[in-house]
């Protein structure tokens, strides 16, 4: 995240269990472990030093990572479905399967928390559809739609933030590109997947796979380039 996006560090549930002498350092550190003032995604098409950001090269085909499939994974409470406490705000996660919908911005992490872990204890990785919200109970699925252009995933939910009023989800940099929010902060809706969502298969129905969504720009760029077509485009 760039300047704009800059954000206190995720405490995470080790802070709750952790021995006094080591708070301070996990508050620097935090979820992913990230410093107070991390610098953001946007800034530079480079990480450096206490800025986050891309890497030198990026994977090949990038915007055609698969959506995370979302399974029913145990909600165990306690460990990261703690009540813990984050830039001078409580805040209380839910510790069972309910359903649970967002509105507000987005924003996304990437290369200087790059396989570091989350509060789920896994590592982090930018490049896969994976996401951060502060009170979704761990682990979540969740299908986060970009309303300006109808885009839409599913990601998997496993670590916690952001921690700025008016953020509700930190993206990972694939689900950020591939809903196309990731030159900066935008607007996203949030469902959060439950248990009888996935066993139904509820959460298909209507969902737009990258797939589909790669293949009708293709077909719209195919049209743009023939004048009968072109007309017929909204």
């Amino acid at each position: 995240m760039n300047d704009s996006h800059t954000h206190p560090a995720r405490p995470g549930w080790r802070l709750l269990l952790a021995p006094a002498c080591l708070v301070a350092a996990l508050v620097l550190g935090g979820c992913a472990s990230r410093p107070p003032a991390a610098a953001g995604c946007c800034g530079g098409p480079q990480a450096s030093a206490g800025r986050d950001g891309l890497p030198a090269q990026l994977p090949r085909e990038l915007d055609r990572v698969p959506d995370a499939v979302p399974r029913v994974e145990p909600i165990r409470p306690g460990g990261p479905n703690k009540p813990y406490e984050a830039a001078g705000r409580r805040y209380v996660p839910q510790a069972a399967d309910v359903a649970l919908r967002d509105q507000g911005l987005a924003s996304w992490y990437g290369q200087l928390y790059h396989g570091r872990p989350t509060s789920t204890g896994e590592p982090y990785d930018m490049f896969a559809m994976t996401a951060a919200h502060p009170t979704m109970p761990l682990p979540s699925y969740a299908r986060v739609r970009n309303p300006a252009n109808g885009r839409e995933v599913i990601v998997r939910v496993n670590d916690r933030g952001p921690f700025v009023p008016g953020r509700v989800i930190d993206l990972s940099y694939a689900a950020a590109l591939r809903l196309d929010v990731h030159r900066g902060l935008a607007p996203v809706e949030v469902e959060r997947l439950t248990f009888d969502d996935i066993r139904s298969g509820r959460w298909q129905r209507g969902h737009r796979s990258g797939r589909e969504d790669r293949a009708e720009r293709a077909d719209r760029a195919e049209r743009e380039d023939d004048p009968r077509a072109r007309a017929l485009l909204p």
